[in-house]
């Protein structure tokens, strides 16, 4: 987050700002800048205007769509011969395969019992008695809910998956954050592989690594190491100078700064590595079950197939279960204190003895109980009395803003929008920016898919509107309302973890098959990560400026509009951002439940053979359109205007 220049009174040593100088903090902008912004914008609805297309069909035969279906051709002629398969991928699949058989057999091995007991155990050794309690009601809750077996097969590929990603990405981001080239050859690679959809991993997982569990492992992986990579070097790049110098002057070397100095201090922010990380992996095992990986995300695509929003429910809910207890034993664990670990231990090992005598030897024992037959009769309710509202909001939505939007998109000339971007981009962000931007919206001309990349650019726009429209007035509600803010926290730890394929359930169940209902679907995905960064924005406003805006008579619309959104302009931008790559990653999910465009291109590239190399130009596309909503929107973060 970038920091917001302070007013006049504050860089001169006044204590107190006056209310002027607070609301002369969100008047950055040059009257150059708005002048032409309206001459760009007139050039351009002119420009459209007089060339403007009847729109463009796709190519079905593009020659990117040909390069990748010729990569396919060639992995499967070569499977079975090529030193690259024999010799590199066949090893690399059979060593994962080990890995999950190794994890599965030490989970199995513990039984019911020994597992309840052993994450019991775990969780207060870590993180403390309360979480150790939560850790064996949660457990335990995945046999009430006749989920055991299930949840302890998306365990074993979760840790697998976390256990690979660790391994790989805390030396890299080590290496990234020591090594200057390294972390700005890495950063292009990982922006791709987060703004990649999900969706689209699957495909050259399978031709690579055929369908089961390594190559759902695999896929998981390369999703979620970004998150360990990016954290782990932020920590060792926060490390305090004054320790590593006072290490170095006592003859540390090059080894030792690392082992004894920068990764004991950064230990907190590599659990929390570890935490983001369990948690993408956890939201990526659920859609690997289309690729034949066993656990709940099987339950949760049999239930999309059906239309069963009630046994969605229920493993939607295990997983949120699973989530929440992996979440407080990693994320308590960084706060916990070296010289109580014996003591802890101590306890950790008599809780679990005792849960493991008490707990029954089998799951089965357990009273089963399952949520899908009332929340089943809430759907029917809801889509009985409620037909007319949500009929009446699909339908306006669509004809008054999704379609016209789509209209002038798709029958916009290539290079009329490919000028803009440059135009608009270079006005806001900066050259450097628009000349990434420009090149990327060319490429989607290039990729064969125009018409399709600018349905998914009119779906993505309404669905970030309606996102920042919920989120941001959701969020500053909980910075002013401190018992609101704690009583939505777990209705939106809930929402984050749930997997995205659930949101769908419901969605299709009010609003049918449409685009509309892929926008829905993304806006539910989307909304909670904006609510909490709006909110901490919001809170991170310096008390004193707030209390100098009030004494100077403000009022509470003043003191938002005037100081607080202003200054919390960097914390709003990030929400953005996040805003625009969450939507993003729903625009291939989406595609399950009539969205068209991009998403369908890629879900029947991965479903059917001969759309292979259409479906992995589709990804491609949908990358190339986060990176130009991502550099149009990052020259804001600057409060001086575009970087020079």
């Amino acid at each position: 987050m970038t920091a917001t220049v302070p007013p006049p009174a504050l860089r001169s040593g006044r204590v107190t700002p006056t209310a002027g100088e607070v609301a002369a903090v969100g008047r950055r902008r040059r009257p150059w800048r708005r002048l032409w912004a309206v001459v760009l914008g007139v050039v351009t609805v002119a420009a459209y205007v007089v060339f403007r297309t009847e729109g463009a069909t796709e190519d079905g035969d593009a020659a990117a769509f040909r390069f990748f279906d010729g990569v396919r051709d060639w992995v499967d002629a070569n499977r079975d011969s090529s030193p690259v398969f024999l010799y590199g991928i066949n090893y690399v699949r059979l060593g994962v395969r080990l890995l999950v058989d190794a994890v599965q057999a030490a989970l199995s091995g513990l039984g019911f019992a020994g597992l309840v007991a052993a994450i019991t155990g775990l969780g207060v050794v870590l993180a403390g008695w309360r979480t150790g309690l939560l850790a064996l009601g949660g457990f335990l809750a995945f046999a009430v809910l006749g989920l055991w077996e299930q949840s302890v097969d998306t365990l074993v590929l979760t840790v697998s998956a976390v256990l690979l990603s660790v391994a790989i990405g805390v030396p890299l981001g080590v290496l990234a954050a020591r090594v200057r080239w390294v972390g700005a050859a890495l950063r292009p690679v990982l922006d791709v592989m987060q703004i990649l959809p999900t969706f689209a991993y699957l495909a050259p997982m399978t031709l690579l690594f055929l369908i089961g569990e390594p190559a759902a492992v695999i896929a998981t992986m390369i999703y979620a190491v970004p998150a360990t990579i990016r954290i782990t070097a932020l920590g060792i790049g926060e490390v305090s100078p004054s320790a590593v110098e006072a290490a170095t002057a006592l003859g540390s070397t090059r080894w030792q700064l690392l082992r004894k100095v920068r990764l004991p201090m950064a230990r907190p922010t590599i659990v929390l590595a570890v935490n983001q990380t369990i948690m993408l992996a956890l939201s990526m095992v659920v859609i690997t079950a289309l690729i034949d990986a066993p656990g709940l995300g099987q339950n949760i695509v049999s239930a999309l197939q059906r239309v069963n929003v009630g046994a969605a429910f229920d493993a939607g809910l295990a997983i949120v279960i699973l989530a929440v207890v992996l979440d407080r034993i990693t994320t308590n664990a960084a706060r916990r204190v070296r010289r109580s670990l014996s003591i802890r231990g101590g306890i950790g090992v008599g809780i679990a003895v005792v849960a493991a005598a008490f707990i029954p030897l089998g799951s089965a024992d357990l009273p089963a109980y399952s949520f899908a037959a009332p929340v089943n009769d809430a759907v029917g309710w809801i889509e009985l009395h409620w037909y007319d509202v949500t009929e009446g909001l699909k339908n306006g939505i669509s004809a008054g803003v999704l379609d016209p939007l789509e209209t002038v998109l798709v029958t916009s000339p290539w290079w009329l929008f490919v000028a803009a971007v440059a135009a608009f981009g270079t006005l806001i962000s900066g050259w450097r920016a628009a000349a990434v931007a420009a090149p990327a919206a060319a490429g989607l001309a290039g990729l064969g898919l125009w018409q399709h990349s600018m349905q998914t650019l009119a779906t993505v726009l309404v669905a970030i509107v309606l996102t920042m429209l919920i989120g941001v007035a959701t969020g500053v509600v909980c910075a002013r309302h401190d018992r609101l803010a704690t009583a939505l926290r777990p209705v939106l730890d809930a929402a984050q973890t749930m997997p995205s394929f659930v949101y769908l359930l419901p969605a299709v169940a009010l609003f049918g098959a449409s685009r509309f209902t892929a926008i829905v679907a993304a806006v539910i995905f989307a909304v909670p990560p904006v609510v909490r960064l709006v909110e901490r924005g919001l809170r991170d406003v310096p008390p004193a400026v707030v209390e100098a805006a009030r004494s100077a008579g403000s009022t509470p619309r003043q003191l938002l509009w005037k100081v607080q959104l202003p200054m919390a302009r960097g914390g709003l931008l990030l929400a953005a951002n996040q805003g625009i790559v969450m939507v993003l990653a729903m625009v291939v999910v989406g595609g399950l439940v009539g969205a068209g465009a991009l998403g369908y291109d890629v879900v029947a590239g991965f479903s059917q053979r001969e759309l292979f190399g259409q479906g992995l130009a589709a990804g491609l596309a949908i990358v190339l359109l986060g990176i130009v909503l991502d550099r149009l929107t990052q020259g804001f973060h600057d409060s001086k205007g575009p970087r020079r």
